[in-house]
This record gives C-alpha cells, sequence and structure tokens, in this order.
C-alpha cells in the first residue's frame, strides 16, 4: 500500500493519569498494513477506528473506520482501552522522539497504566524490561501491548520507546499523568528462533524421523529406549516398609491383579497422541522437536476448514546450554554464536516439515512466517 507521504509530526498531547504512552519506531520498509497483520495476529479485537489514507482493504484485515482526512494519521484499536496511531514523522511537534538512527516512521500507542511489582533483581530479562520499568513491571492489558510492542519491532527490526507519558509536558491547559522514563528498546530478532509448523497432516514417528533424518544426522527419536521387563522379582514377598502387618497372600494377590492390569495394557492397541525428536548439537545445545495436537492456535490460523477442531503441531524448539545466558538481555558472544548455528538448523526443520504436511509456520512469538524466508 502507498504511504502518506508526508506523515505529521508526533503531537505534544497529555496522557491522563490512568494512561500509559509507548512508541513504536519502524525502518522505511515497513508498510502500514504489515502493522495491522501483526496486530491481527494478537488482538481478537483489532479495528480501524481511523483507516489512514492508502490503506487498501485486504481479505482478512480489520474493519475499517471512517476515512482519516488530509494530513490525519490512522487509529487502529488494540483493544477495549489501547489504541495504535500513525504513522507519524520521525520529529515531534517542537521536540526530539529521541529514536534510534533508521527510524521511518513511529507509531503512538496509548493504553491503561496497569503496573504490578518491581521486577525481580537478577532475574531472566532478555528484552530488557526490567529496564524500561524499574519501579513496576506492566500487567494485565499494558503487559499484552507492550509484549506485542517488543515481538513487533524485533520481527519488523524496529524500536520501541516505553513509558513516554507526558515526557514532553502536557498539552497547554491539560493536565497529564506520571512522567515516563522514556527507555528505548531494540530488540534483537536473533532472540526468537523457535517456529512451530501447523497442519492437518499427522506424521507417525517414523516418518518424520526419515524426513528430518537427512537435515541433520544426528537426528533421533525420543521414543527409542529399552523395554520395560516388569517389577522387579520377589516384590510381592516384601513388606512395603519396615513394619508393614499386611496379610503376605493379600500381598500377593493384589500384585497379581496389578500384574494383570499391567500385561492388559502392554498387548491393548498403542494409541499414540504425541512423540519428540531430538538433535545433540554438542557445545551449541539440543534442538527438540516436539509433535502433538494443539487446539490453542494463532488467532490467524483459527476457524479456518481445516483448523475448526485444531490441528498437529511440529514445535521446533532450540534448548541452549546455558539456561542464564539465554535469558540474558545482553549474551556472551559465545551463546550469539551457538544461537546462530541453532537458529540456521531450526528454520531448515521447520522447512523440511512444511514440505512435507503442508500448513502454516509461525515464529515464536505467534506471528506467521512465509515459507520462502526460511
Amino acid at each position: 500500500m502507498a504511504q502518506p507521504t508526508t506523515p505529521p509530526p508526533l503531537p505534544r498531547v497529555a496522557a491522563q493519569p490512568h494512561q500509559a504512552r509507548h512508541l513504536l519506531a519502524v525502518p522505511a520498509d515497513v508498510l502500514v498494513d504489515e502493522i495491522e497483520v501483526l496486530a491481527l495476529s494478537r488482538f481478537a479485537a483489532t479495528r480501524w477506528d481511523v483507516t489512514p489514507q492508502g490503506l487498501e482493504p485486504g481479505e482478512g484485515g480489520a474493519p475499517q473506520g471512517r476515512p482519516a482526512a488530509s494530513g490525519e494519521p490512522g487509529v487502529l484499536r488494540l483493544s477495549r482501552h489501547a489504541t495504535l496511531a500513525g504513522p507519524y514523522a520521525t520529529t515531534g511537534d517542537g521536540f526530539d522522539l529521541g529514536l534510534p538512527p533508521g527510524t521511518a516512521m513511529v507509531f503512538d500507542v496509548v493504553c491503561h497504566r496497569e503496573r504490578g511489582e518491581a521486577p525481580y533483581p537478577g532475574g531472566g530479562d532478555r528484552d530488557g524490561l526490567a529496564r524500561a520499568f524499574p519501579a513496576g513491571m506492566p500487567e494485565r492489558d499494558e503487559e499484552r501491548v507492550v509484549a506485542w510492542l517488543i515481538a513487533s519491532a524485533r520481527r519488523l527490526g524496529g524500536s520501541l520507546r516505553t513509558d513516554v507519558g507526558n515526557l514532553w509536558g502536557a498539552a497547554p491547559g491539560g493536565e497529564g499523568g506520571p512522567v515516563g522514563a522514556g527507555v528505548v528498546l531494540t530488540p534483537d530478532p536473533g532472540v526468537a528462533i523457535d517456529m512451530s509448523v501447523y497442519s492437518d497432516v499427522w506424521l507417525d514417528p517414523q516418518a518424520a524421523f526419515s524426513i528430518l533424518q537427512p537435515v541433520h544426522s544426528r537426528t533421533v527419536l525420543a521414543t527409542q529406549g529399552r523395554d520395560w521387563q516388569g517389577p522387579p522379582k520377589g516384590i510381592a514377598d516384601r513388606p512395603l516398609y519396615p513394619g508393614e502387618k499386611m496379610d503376605p497372600e493379600l500381598r500377593k494377590r493384589i500384585h497379581a491383579g496389578a500384574d494383570d492390569f499391567d500385561i492388559a495394557a502392554l498387548q491393548a492397541p498403542k494409541v499414540l497422541d504425541g512423540y519428540g525428536l531430538l538433535i545433540d548439537l554438542g557445545l551449541d545445545g539440543i534442538v527438540a522437536v516436539e509433535v502433538a495436537g494443539e487446539e490453542m492456535l494463532p488467532l490467524l490460523l483459527r476457524d479456518l476448514p481445516w483448523t475448526v477442531d485444531g490441528a498437529v503441531c511440529y514445535r521446533v524448539r532450540w534448548e541452549p546450554p546455558d539456561l542464564v545466558d539465554w535469558q540474558s538481555e545482553f549474551p556472551s558472544m559465545e551463546h550469539k554464536i551457538a544461537r546462530k548455528r541453532a537458529s540456521e538448523l531450526v528454520a531448515q526443520v521447520a522447512s523440511a516439515i512444511h514440505r512435507a504436511v503442508g500448513g502454516e509456520i509461525a515464529d515464536e512469538d505467534g506471528f506467521l512466517v512465509d515459507p520462502a524466508d526460511l
């Protein structure tokens, strides 16, 4: 779609005491309808209150509101109390937005200000939220909005400036709420590498193994192991604990009944509702593929003809060797190198599964991925 030729500067408006204000900054190659799709991927109530100029209604897009007037930004409603307005220019109306170089468009997000306890010291914080909200972490609707902004900035190669309410002063005659810290966060796109393939095709374990073994020679079925040999010999002749007074014949009958139950279960037809495959990467950790039915699907996949009753999910996850480094905002170089190698393998595995079963691919944040981009 065509962008407005000259987006207006961000206005010097006042956030009310109950409101929080955040800025989403994106580069020049991002289109407004990409923001719309990402919102539809996370918020079921997404709709345009004011439809921006140049936005062409697309199939499956958000419901349209009134057209924006000349020079007026669009307003996308995310939830009952959260809206996204824009695009705006990279400068404010008489003030500097303080955004990173490379920013081409800005979106103004307003939601209810809902803060909980201060972040736990020393806890994992790979997105830097503890820096942005040192006095109290977002919760409820604001938590959902901030999490979406982090995920969207990561997906689009952008940034966000959190909690900017009244940072540049209230509007003339206005009465604003608290002044925010205005911390800039630039999520690392390389952090989220896990992927999920959703399909209506179920691969049995051997079929999945035959598909993934050529991708990596260390692929093994996690169901492999030793056959159960039954309970230890003579267990029916021993008391359960020292001093136990059970009649020896009753104990034997109970164990015999348990043996009969186990034998019947082992002889019954096997119903497999999930399994896994593992790829040992040595110093780089493990890539795990978990296969099972899934009813909680990404929003854009719900109510499709092949997902009405759920879908089969092939979840491809990386388990790094150092979990503390994994959740650090500034991980070590060794972790980044391992993550880069693992991300390439995760993409190859997801692509191989998708070629076999079709369906859709979603990233770690629940956003759909074009298979051609893998």
